[in-house]
Parts: structure tokens; sequence; C-alpha cells
């Protein structure tokens, strides 16, 4: 089921029932807890690895209080049924620039836009956060701006839809000096709020992917990280950039399009978590080459180079599946277009890649909450996590395009799309 877009530029939050919105307080009083959320379940995917045939949820406040492996009706009644559905943990992406948008001109809009205010960019950003959040996206990791903070704190507030976002904040990279300058750097960025640290250690993809940065320069980035208690996070494309990320202790690789077996096994070795992003961030920039063409490095040259890109990474991956130990998580670079379309990767990954699709759900769900520091929060349907689940039409392990049916969402505890009929029929 494909999710339709509103009129280009049109905000989709200003189309959302905003019911799911709790009541004002007019006496002034607190509000009374709300009652408990059941969930009948046909079909549930923990997120770990397990499956039921049948289950019931109940979920109190924004977490799950518990998970009885029945889908008999309880005494107290049910909030939604769900038994001719898949229930199972909210898709969490550890790489999309959740502000990333096209601007009124129709390009990739950049900073340096006159057109457009500070408003109307953050409107853009609360849009992609409805339409990724919708198609069943709970948890995204945002690498990186600095509007991500303003925008984090809106949604965490819960005033409209939207995935729990964490966000590195202005990204480092070789313009930003000695390695002395890095570690400065990476302590503005915990002391601005930052979730994580994304380097820059090799140029972009459409430029060949060349190593940017020194060792030296990864272990002040990468070392400065772990002592401000935060994880990092560092774009490489070839050998050298991601092995010199991994020495440097590093938490994910991201992208490694153009690397070999040795290096998958070396990270494998460190424990480095690898975000390969292999369909949707191409796909989507071969689909919109109009509204990047002519911006930057989107140039015929950089586009060739891409193409090129397509069949490596795809390898690669291919080898990182049969690389023992090696922690595939699940993010996609979703940029302007992309939003909302984040599963397309799973498919990708499950039909041209080989992955089964357990793993990829688990790469989508607990392993990737685990790579963000949040196996304790989200990622898998389990008592004492967050409320973060979806329900599909049919079963992703028998047909991962399941995944693009997504009729119910729920970020929190809080129901945020709604396809289905509830309570159930007598």
């Amino acid at each position: 089921m494909s999710l339709p877009r509103p009129p280009s530029g049109f905000p989709i939050l200003l189309l959302l029932p905003l019911l799911s919105l709790p009541a004002a307080d007019t006496a002034g009083s607190a509000p009374s807890p709300a009652a408990p959320i059941t969930l009948l379940a046909g079909r549930l995917l923990d997120g770990r690895g397990g499956r039921l045939d049948g289950a019931t949820v109940t979920v109190a406040g924004s977490k799950i209080a518990a998970v009885d492996p029945t889908a008999a009706a309880p005494k107290s009644g049910v909030t939604y049924d769900l038994r001719g559905l898949t229930l199972l943990p909210g898709g969490i992406d550890t790489h999309v620039h959740i502000g990333w948008h096209f601007g009124k001109n129709g390009k990739i809009h950049s900073g340096d836009d006159k057109d457009e205010t500070p408003g109307e960019a953050m409107l853009y950003g609360v849009d992609n956060a409805a339409l990724t959040a919708r198609s069943g996206i709970t948890t995204v990791q945002s690498l990186g701006a600095s509007e991500d903070r303003e925008l984090r704190e809106f949604l965490a507030r819960g005033v409209f839809p939207g995935p729990r976002l964490l966000t590195s904040l202005e990204p480092l990279s070789e313009e930003s000096g000695p390695p002395e300058a890095l570690r400065k750097l990476v302590r503005e960025r915990a002391a601005q709020g930052a979730d994580v640290i994304k380097i820059f250690a090799s140029k972009s993809i459409r430029d060949g992917g060349g190593p940017t940065l020194t060792q030296e320069q990864l272990d002040a980035a990468c070392g400065e990280a772990k002592a401000q208690h935060l994880r990092s996070a560092v774009h490489a494309h070839g050998v050298e950039s991601v092995r010199r990320a991994v020495l440097a202790g590093c938490t994910s690789i991201e992208h490694g399009a153009l690397i070999d077996a040795p290096t998958l096994r070396l990270m494998a070795e460190h424990g480095t978590y690898f975000d390969p992003n292999i369909d949707l961030v191409f796909r989507n920039y071969f689909e919109n080459k109009a509204h990047f063409l002519g911006i930057g490095n989107y140039t015929e040259e950089g586009f060739a180079q891409m193409r090129k890109a397509v069949p490596r990474a795809l390898e690669v991956f291919r080898q990182g599946l049969a690389t023992p130990g090696l922690k595939i998580v699940f993010g996609t670079d979703a940029v302007a277009g992309a939003h909302g379309r984040n599963f397309e990767e799973l498919i990708y990954r499950v039909e041209k890649g080989g992955q089964s699709p357990m793993a990829a759900v688990v790469s989508a769900t607990s392993l990737a909450a685990e790579s963000l520091g949040l196996a304790g929060t989200a990622g898998a349907v389990a008592p004492g996590l967050e409320a973060d689940l979806i329900a599909v039409e049919g079963d992703p392990l028998q047909d991962i395009h399941a995944l693009e049916r997504v009729v119910w969402v729920m970020q929190g505890g809080r129901v945020i799309r709604n396809e289905v009929r509830c309570p159930p029929a007598p």
C-alpha cells in the first residue's frame, strides 16, 4: 500500500487529524491516567528473531506492559483488533537526513537559498517526519544538521506525529582541522546536545570515495566521542578510510560501498556496526535526477559514479552477510524524495541481497536499536520497552513486501495511523 502525498510543498501534518492529542486541562488539575490499551495480534514478530502465532499485547502509557502469547479477547475488552495482521516493532532507520527537501524552485534545498525562511524549512522537516512515521519507521537517526535539534525537541513533545529523532547536529570533516580542533568540536557538539558524532572520513561516492582524514584525526574524533559518552558514525566508502575508522574505535561505518572481504572481517572483529545504504538512496537520486543535477557535486559525472557504485555496493552487502559476526543494521540515507519510502531498502536487501526476511526485520528493529544505544528503550515487543509498534497486512517472513502495507502505527503508546476497525465486531 503506497502512502499518498499531498500537493507539492503542502505539509502533510496539516492533513492529519489531531484527535490523538491530549485534551486541554481547563481546570488546571493533572489529567487522569489513560486506560491501558489492549491489542490482539494475529501474528507477532518480536524484533529479536521470535515469532508468535497470536498474541495479546497490553500498553500502559508509552510502554509495553505485557505480552501474552494468546490472541483470545481479554475480559476487559479490546482496543485494537489486529488479528488479521502482523504486529511487529516500528522500524528504526539509523541514517536519514530528515530536513532535506526540494525547494520552491524544484531543486534540492540548500542553506544558501534566499527564497525560503527558517520556518518554512522546519515545516518541511515536520512533513518528512510525519511521512516517515506513518510509513512504519518510529525512530530515526539524522546525520546531520543543526536544525535537527529543534525538530527533535518538537517531536518529543508529541504535538505532531513523527519518529523518535536522534541527531548528530553539524558533522565533522576534513575542513574541521587537525586532531586537537576535532576534539574541541566533539566537545562542542556534546555541549550542544548531539546524540552522536557524524564524521566524514572519505569523499562522496560522486567524487570517488577516497579517504580524507588521517588516522590521527580519526583517533582524535572517535576517541573524544567516547570520552564524551557519545557514539560516532563515520561516512567512509573505501578500504583505507573504513580501516582507519575501525582502528580508531568508531561505532558505525556508513556506506562502505567500495570495501572488500578483509575489511568486513576487520569490522566484525572490532564489533563495528555496518550501515550499508545500497538501494534507496541511489534509486531516489536517479528518479529525481532533475531536482539534484547542477547542485554541488550532483553532476553528470557524479551520477555516473553512483551508477557504477550500485552493483559494487550490492556485492559488498552480500559479502557482509557471509561475514561471521558482522552486525549489519538498517539505514537508508533517506534524503529529499525518499522520506516515507524507507522500507523499500529492506525489501531490496531481501530480494536482491539475499538477506533472510527475519534477519532483515531484526536489523531494522532490535539490532538497529542496539547500535543507537536504545536496546533498553525500543526495537522489540517486550514488557518495559517503548510501545513503538506497527501492523502490516500479510506476513513479512513470507512476503517482505508486507512492509509496504502498513495500516496501523503506534509511537510511544500513541496511535498515529489507524486503518483498522476497532474495537472488533462482536
